[in-house]
């Protein structure tokens, strides 16, 4: 007489998944929050309105211009003639890189377009004239 033993049924271990999704939801609740209270600290400056600006997610050379017409970079005052230098060095080679002008609304544009100018004679292939989004 052949005789055959049943099979076990073997129970596997599970790991609690519970505690692991509040984990991970609690996470993202976080990162949420805060990143809406994140703010760029710089150069004190109101940026002209538009009805059309979409949002840069490229990273690039900001160049600061408030109201007396002064040139910043690296949250640091710079002359026009030092300005083509230290952009010339971040450019490097990269002729496609985005340099961004973040002039003050009540600048007179004349230095806008003035610092506009050092930018492209410095190697700026794409220049930028940063504006908010009017609601």
């Amino acid at each position: 007489m052949l005789v055959h033993r049943k099979k076990r049924v073997r129970y596997g271990v599970e790991m609690p998944m519970t505690s692991l999704i509040d984990i991970v939801f609690m996470l993202l609740i976080y990162f949420l929050l805060t990143t809406n209270f994140m703010v760029d600290e710089g150069i004190k400056i109101k940026l002209p309105q538009a009805k059309a600006s979409s949002p840069q997610v490229e990273k690039e050379i900001t160049v600061y211009v408030d109201v007396q017409g002064r040139a910043y970079l690296d949250n640091r005052e710079v002359a026009l003639n030092a300005l083509f230098d230290r952009l010339k060095e971040m450019i490097g080679t990269d002729r496609n890189r985005l340099v961004v002008i973040k002039a003050d609304r009540g600048v007179v544009i004349n230095k806008a377009v003035r610092v506009m100018d050092v930018a492209k004679a410095a190697g700026a292939g794409r220049l930028c004239l940063a504006t908010e989004k009017d609601f």
